[in-house]
């Protein structure tokens, strides 16, 4: 009876990989989803909260439903993390980096509930809509940290990429400056033209001009640095495959963002490119977490040991 117990509690190393892959899914959708209701002016198609209106659901009106959408949307994402969180601690060999990114992917899911409480009572205050907005980022980026170790507890675990100053020098630099650079992009949005709302939100009193100059240099500055570590990751390709591909995807992305913000910026900011921009923002913000995780805990598929 024990053992059946034991087999009934355990969760296999594939089933907990594809668990972490659909919470990281989830949370993208939740960010995507939480910027097609600022740039469709949906912000307070629910103007109290948790409910919408008089009742806990939306009874007309296309603002509400994509309000209300989009909490669903978020709902889903912070049941998978829950469900993440348990089965982590249920798998055999899993190590405390996936158990502890779990726990805190979950804890800061469950965060963005009282915070869009908050963003609502304040009347879309641009400052709670951009915490609203890291969260989702944060909650995002540990799930992703999840994925990576499920794999390696799957496959097994590859040995460090290259010397230890390039791994600290991307995992101390590379990473805040790819976090700067995601906030200056949330800064320049939050003086644009979209203030999330059909009612007249307050903007960041910053000219979309001057916040754009700041975050396009910012931008340069990361992919010059991308740059800098893919000529040592291109020295290290043959021992190290996936990670190269890691950053060929990283590069690739950064191109396509490029592109997207300067039609963007010369179209006068439309709603739908800026909706394009977000989900390429949240990407390179993957990309980054996900390639600097793999220079210090590569699965072994990633390379060729």
């Amino acid at each position: 009876m024990a053992v059946a117990v034991s087999r009934v509690r355990t969760v296999s190393a594939p089933t907990f990989l594809r668990l972490a892959a659909a919470a990281s899914g989830a949370l993208f959708l939740v960010i995507t989803s939480g910027a097609f209701v600022r740039l469709t002016g949906s912000g307070l198609g629910c103007q109290n909260w948790p409910s919408c209106g008089d009742k806990p659901y939306p009874e007309q009106g296309f603002h509400a439903f994509v309000e209300f959408g989009n909490r669903m949307v978020a709902l889903v994402g912070i049941l998978l993390t829950l469900a993440t969180w348990v089965a982590s601690r249920r798998v055999d060999g899993l190590s405390r980096w996936a158990r502890l990114g779990a726990l805190g992917a979950f804890l800061v899911a469950v965060a963005q509930i009282p915070m869009g409480g908050i963003t609502i009572a304040l009347d879309l205050n641009p400052v709670a809509v951009m915490t609203h907005f890291f969260l989702g980022l944060g909650a995002f980026g540990l799930t992703l940290i999840v994925a990576l170790e499920a794999w390696s507890n799957r496959d097994g675990l590859g040995a460090r990429v290259g010397p230890r100053w390039l791994r600290l020098l991307v995992t101390l630099g590379g990473l805040p400056m790819c976090a700067a650079l995601v906030v200056t992009g949330a800064v320049a949005t939050a003086s644009g033209p979209h203030p999330g709302s059909s009612d007249a939100a307050r903007r960041l009193s910053y000219g979309i001009v001057d916040t754009v100059y700041v975050h396009v240099r910012v931008a340069t500055a990361f992919s010059l640095g991308v740059l800098f570590v893919g000529y040592f990751l291109w020295r290290l390709r043959r021992s190290y495959p996936g990670v190269w591909r890691l950053l060929l995807c990283l590069v690739a992305v950064l191109v396509a963002q490029a592109v997207v913000g300067e039609v963007q910026y010369r179209t006068a900011l439309p709603w739908g490119l800026v909706l394009v921009h977000v989900a390429l923002a949240a990407s390179i913000w993957a990309f980054s977490v996900m390639l600097t995780f793999a220079l210090w805990r590569p699965p072994r598929p990633l390379t060729r040991q």
